[in-house]
């Protein structure tokens, strides 16, 4: 996506090309062969869900073919996980590769060890006991303004939640609706956040036995698999945190 002129340009491809995503059901096969796919344009050329679809498909309110409902539809799907993961932006990394990307941008830290080594944030870890998560990581799956309310933050809150996803400790599992005192849900779908333990069990999150730059050089050895004319400082501006 470019802004020109203070609007969005968005990169989409033709309805006929045979790279085009047609459902949500296209979508996911593609993030479950790439392993990672941004949901915008990035410094890596057709690395997105954006360039596999059509520019007039998006913000329809049509499920069956607009690709920003289908990030709704597929956050709770078993085999992927969505959340900002690249360079703080939207995206999504399947469960076959979730490990090895969790192993690399955790560094061999939980979130408390993080927290205690001044590499987290206290606005972080706040966020982070509200979710309840017992010594597996596992606990509740809150919508981000219950998060907000409960953690009483005000300052910074959406920054320490971005912080959390591009670090993997949290996902966007589902998006859901307020509900009013009777019960019924109205206004916008607002993101639910989880851990990706919570969703996927600590044993399969926690399951890649490899050094954190062994898990980084397996990642941009599959980036490149796909996009073979994408640069090592490409690739770590797009997918890495920034050190």
């Amino acid at each position: 996506m470019d802004t020109i002129a203070g609007e969005w340009i968005m990169k989409g491809c033709r309805r006929t090309d045979s790279e085009c995503l047609h459902s949500p059901e296209d979508l996911l096969e593609l993030i479950r062969e790439v392993g990672f796919l941004p949901l915008f344009s990035n410094d890596i050329p057709g690395f997105s869900v954006e360039e596999h679809t059509p520019a007039e498909d998006w913000w329809v309110d049509d499920p069956a073919r607009d690709p920003w409902a289908w990030r709704q539809l597929l956050a709770p799907n078993a085999c992927v996980a969505y959340g900002k993961f690249f360079d703080k932006k939207a995206g999504f990394v399947s469960k076959e590769w979730f490990p090895c990307f969790a192993n690399y941008r955790r560094d061999g830290y939980d979130y408390e060890g993080m927290y205690e080594d001044g590499k987290m944030t206290s606005r972080c870890k706040r966020i982070m006991d509200i979710l309840e998560l017992n010594e597996d990581a596992v606990g509740l799956g809150l919508l981000s303004f219950e998060i907000k309310r409960r953690a009483a933050l005000e300052k910074g809150f959406e920054g320490a939640l971005t912080d959390l996803q591009m670090k993997s400790f949290l996902i966007m599992s589902d998006f859901r609706q307020r509900r009013n005192k009777y019960g019924e849900a109205y206004g916008w779908h607002v993101a639910e956040l989880m851990t990706p333990e919570t969703k996927w069990g600590y044993d399969t999150v926690n399951s890649c036995d490899e050094t954190p730059e062994k898990s980084w050089e397996r990642i941009a050895q599959q980036v490149r698999k796909h996009f073979p004319k994408a640069e090592e400082k490409t690739i770590r501006k797009v997918m890495g945190i920034k050190k």
